[in-house]
């Protein structure tokens, strides 16, 4: 067994209810409760491309002064261009945009919480309250969707992090790039777990009646202690249901996405999730199992260990039985889904669920014809 898995079970074993305290992970870098007060992860090791590797700990002279609680910081990012491309053959989309880096709703799980090694800050506590908004987004967009011979394909919003996240009511960045979206008639496929999305009902209905916009929500349990353990800063799930019906009620097409699948956690909800969403008018549904990409895996882990150590072996077995016997496996056509018979099980109960709920009937495909591009891009180069 891994060194932290000896380490709280050694602790858990002697009874020792401080151990969510004062658990030491395999980076040294355990946070006290009381600074990461309302986040879910409990550690924040150095990215792994930084030469050093900061620990703190207490020599017993008593010299480590008080630190003050993680408190959410935003920064302004100023990127060249928007929209992300990619070429990966298991998604369903080749293009995406992220109006924010890091996410506030600070969940355990997130596969993007590495991405924050790139900016020199940690995937853990850092990911949750460092952040970087990038205001000039929808004038980028803009200006990307002008230039000659640029194709339209759905655009997708909140694959990576939440455009919805608590940031957004200040900032308004997705607002102003669904603006820009409607103006030039140009599909849109949004994923979020924010109730804030309906604030914008207005313009996704406008978008929606075209063909040109639909909404997947995701929901990870029906358990509210669990979701504010795991994802502390999102919407509960009776607020995220709350939402779906909103938006089905204004024409918007809604999905369902079960995502992340915790073996031994909530997999036992899938069935329940399914009819909960359908009954709020979801028509379609997908789901991802549990993925755990470099620093996600010791991040998850003790959290797995600080909130439920009695099922840390249960849960982490079922994972790696899925995984090819690790803790995460990348490769494209697995990372989604996982291998092997429990793997399978889930499919088929997924499969069987959301065909008695009436979802998956058919897919809704968004329309590109009534892309609107001016062009302007090749006028410019014509000035020049």
């Amino acid at each position: 067994m891994e060194p932290i898995a000896q380490a709280d079970l050694a602790a858990f074993s002697n009874g020792r209810s401080a151990m969510a305290n004062a658990i030491i992970d395999e980076s040294g870098m355990r946070v006290e409760a009381e600074r990461r007060r309302g986040r879910a992860a409990g550690i924040n090791p150095s990215g792994r491309y930084e030469t050093f590797s900061r620990h703190v700990f207490d020599d017993g002279w008593d010299t480590i002064e008080d630190l003050p609680p993680f408190k959410t910081d935003v920064q302004v990012e100023k990127p060249r261009s928007i929209i992300t491309r990619n070429t990966s053959p298991d998604i369903s989309f080749d293009r995406s945009i992220n109006p924010y880096r890091g996410c506030e709703h600070g969940c355990v799980y997130c596969f993007a919480r590495p991405t924050h090694a790139y900016m020199g800050l940690s995937p853990g506590l850092d990911f949750e309250s460092r952040l970087f908004a990038k205001p000039d987004a929808a004038r980028l967009l803009d200006r990307e969707l002008s230039k000659d011979g640029y194709l339209p394909r759905t655009i997708a919003i909140g694959t990576n992090t939440d455009p919805y996240q608590p940031i957004e009511k200040t900032w308004r960045i997705m607002r102003e790039l669904l603006e820009v979206l409607e103006a030039r008639q140009h599909p849109v496929g949004i994923v979020t777990k924010s109730a804030l999305v309906m604030r914008d009902v207005d313009i996704l209905a406008r978008m929606a009646e075209k063909g040109l916009a639909k909404v997947a929500m995701s929901v990870t349990t029906m358990d509210r202690m669990l979701a504010r353990t795991m994802e502390p800063r999102a919407a509960t799930p009776t607020r995220r249901l709350e939402a779906m019906r909103a938006l089905s009620e204004a024409g918007i097409p809604v999905s369902v996405m079960v995502a992340p699948i915790v073996p031994g956690l909530n997999d036992h909800e899938i069935e329940r999730i399914l009819d909960s969403a359908a009954s709020a008018g979801a028509r379609e549904a997908g789901y991802v199992i549990l993925r755990l990409p470099l620093e996600v895996s010791p991040i998850f882990k003790d959290w797995l260990l600080r909130h439920y150590p009695d099922r840390y072996r249960h849960v982490m077995s079922l994972v790696r039985s899925m995984r090819d016997g690790k803790d995460y496996d990348a490769e494209w056509g697995k990372r989604m889904k996982g291998t092997g018979p429990y793997a399978w099980q889930i499919g088929r109960r997924f499969e069987i669920a959301a065909r008695k709920f009436g979802m998956n009937e058919e897919r809704r495909r968004l329309r590109t014809d009534l892309f609107k591009g001016d062009g302007r891009g090749a006028e410019q180069l014509m000035l020049l």
